[in-house]
C-alpha cells in the first residue's frame, strides 16, 4: 500500500471515531431530557390528584377546599423515573421529584399546584442537577 493510502484509512477511522463520540453525546442528552419530561409528566398527574383532594367535600374524603391532609397515593409516590415527595400547605401542594436515573448529582424537578389546579415549574429553582437549564 502506497503512504496516501494509509493517510486516507487513518483519516477515516480518526472520522468514524468522532462521529461515534457525537452520537454517544447526542444519546445521553437525549436520556437525560426523556427522564426529565417523564418526571414533569408525573408531577403533572400527581398535581391533578392533589387538585382533586383539594375541590371534594371533607364528607367524600377529600380536603374541602383545603390541601391540608393530602397525601400522594402509594401507587404516584415512586416509579422508574423519580420518587415524589408532596410538601403541603393549605393552598398549595410542592412536589419534589428525585429522579431515579440521574441522583448522583441530585437531579430533581419542583412543581407547585395552587388552589385553583395550576400547575408551576420555576426555571430558575424548579429544576436541578442534570435537570438544570
Amino acid at each position: 500500500m502506497g503512504q496516501q493510502q494509509l493517510l486516507l484509512i487513518i483519516l477515516g477511522v480518526i472520522i468514524v471515531g468522532i462521529a461515534i463520540a457525537v452520537g454517544l453525546s447526542l444519546f445521553a442528552a437525549n436520556s437525560v431530557q426523556s427522564n426529565k419530561d417523564a418526571i414533569i409528566n408525573d408531577i403533572n398527574n400527581i398535581c391533578a390528584n392533589a387538585y382533586q383532594y383539594f375541590i371534594r367535600p371533607v364528607s367524600m374524603a377529600g380536603g374541602g377546599s383545603l390541601y391540608t391532609g393530602y397525601k400522594i397515593p402509594a401507587r404516584m409516590s415512586s416509579n422508574d423515573n423519580a420518587t415524589y415527595v408532596p410538601t403541603v400547605t393549605t393552598t398549595t401542594v410542592t412536589i419534589t421529584g428525585s429522579s431515579i436515573l440521574y441522583k448522583a448529582n441530585n437531579s430533581q424537578v419542583i412543581g407547585i399546584v395552587n388552589n385553583l389546579g395550576q400547575v408551576t415549574f420555576d426555571k430558575t429553582t424548579g429544576f436541578t442537577g442534570d435537570f438544570a437549564q
